[in-house]
């Protein structure tokens, strides 16, 4: 059984935002652990959230009663080749995920650009990449085992108890602890990667060809600039680059290290912004690559930042893009972060972001340690007007109120919450006021 000792350390996200010192901090190694847990904090009235990997920006894991991390419980299961899917507990990082897919000759049919989070947390948030024909990482899961607040070790499924299923797709971890998922797999495919450096009218003006006659599509604008970096990614029959050295280097040395000292020279002198981004737009690495789609999907991300990212109609991309720009002429935001902008298939879950509409997603990004609240409000300000639906694990000012007017399933979801988990043991201060739970 684990202890729950008294245990005051301090828990920080990834970019430091977001601190706790939670009571304490558990590592469970067997399912028979988590449930033991549950049951032992249901009866004293203790809260669990349950930390990933942190990356979240927002505070869905922050506690300062018993935090949970499932890094024992991680692992990759052999893939079903006939059903194409496999079983992974929920700890796993996705790098490791993709690294035992390889070997067994599959891939996850799309990814963000950072690896580093484990699947719990990344389905559980509705993490995603970029492609008009592919949904967010929660619809790569076909089935989950779930803790309830009971103690319950729930199966859940589009045939067994399909609307937990349905809730549980994008949760935040409301509803249980995510301990196990059944995602969908695809033979390894190699991707043609191609970066590209246009001006923003040409790109605008070419939105429809890129989003749809590639597999995967985005482009990053460079505030202060008219210049854009376009990458497009297709599947090939062509093999794999034999060497990625100076790819690898290009990442390592001009994408983090390099720009990571700009950016400290950003955070001490605000004014240097703004040639910052147009020094960067000038350097955008342009090329072509030829590898296994998790090698290029993802990149490496060394520089620390704060995010906010708004999921709103696909249509309105090219719309929202000329108001962000013309908002950062007008007022001027000390900003040298790229504006990073893709596109995702809508879905059915009743919290995704994407739910009922194809979508697209527009980020925003500020240098940890840089004042990011007032250029963030005026980009959600834009994104408000078009009816947009924020990432749950970015950065938002939006209320219950507004929220449930974004979502149609907003109160069927309530519902299932307050079935699985009446007491709230899966609850924080954060989560409470979010979803106005009394």
């Amino acid at each position: 059984m684990l202890s729950l000792n008294e245990n005051r350390k301090v828990w920080k996200n990834w970019s430091g935002i977001v601190h706790s010192t939670p009571r304490h901090i558990v590592y469970p190694k067997s399912v028979d652990e988590v449930v033991s847990l549950v049951h032992s904090c249901a009866s004293k009235g203790r809260g669990i959230r349950v930390i990933g990997a942190g990356h979240s920006f927002t505070p869905l894991v922050q506690t300062e009663d018993v935090l949970l991390s499932l890094d024992h419980l991680a692992g990759v299961e052999p893939v079903d080749e006939i059903s194409r899917s496999v079983w992974v507990w929920a700890g796993t990082r996705l790098r490791d995920l993709s690294e035992a897919l390889y070997r067994e000759g599959f891939a996850q049919e799309n990814l963000g650009d950072i690896d580093t989070q484990s699947i719990g947390g990344a389905i559980g948030t509705g993490t995603h990449g970029t492609g008009i024909r592919f949904g967010s990482l929660s619809t790569q899961m076909i089935e989950a085992q779930v803790v309830a607040a009971s103690g319950e070790l729930l199966t859940c499924s589009e045939q067994q108890n399909r609307d937990i299923f349905k809730a549980l797709q994008v949760s935040l971890g409301m509803l249980g602890i995510i301990v196990k998922v059944r995602i969908r797999v695809v033979p390894l495919t190699v991707l043609h990667y191609r970066s590209e450096c246009f001006s923003v009218e040409e790109c605008l003006g070419r939105m429809a060809e890129f989003r749809d006659n590639h597999d995967h599509f985005e482009f990053f604008w460079f505030p202060h600039t008219d210049v854009v970096q376009v990458k497009r990614l297709d599947e090939t029959d062509e093999k794999p680059s034999e060497s990625r050295f100076w790819n690898h280097m290009n990442q390592l040395v001009m994408e983090n290290g390099l720009f990571g000292l700009m950016s400290t020279g950003c955070r001490m002198f605000p004014g240097l912004c703004k040639p910052v981004s147009r020094l960067s737009a000038r350097f955008i690495p342009t090329g072509k690559d030829v590898a296994y789609s998790h090698q290029l999907f993802t990149t490496q991300r060394l520089v620390r930042f704060n995010e906010m990212e708004y999921s709103v109609p696909a249509e309105k991309m090219e719309e929202i893009v000329s108001e962000i720009r013309d908002s950062v002429t007008t007022h001027n935001h000390a900003v040298h972060f790229p504006v990073e902008c893709r596109f995702v298939k809508g879905d059915d879950i009743w919290l995704s972001p994407a739910y009922g509409r194809d979508s697209a997603y527009i980020a925003v990004h500020m240098y940890k340690g840089m004042n990011h609240q007032v250029y963030f409000r005026d980009i959600e300000e834009i994104f408000r007007r078009h009816q947009g639906r924020p990432h749950w694990g970015k950065m938002h000012t939006r209320t219950a109120k507004e929220l449930s007017s974004l979502y149609p399933k907003w109160d069927v979801f309530q519902e299932i919450r307050k079935q699985l988990d009446p007491i709230g043991v899966f609850q924080n201060d954060y989560l409470r006021k979010l979803f106005a739970v009394e």
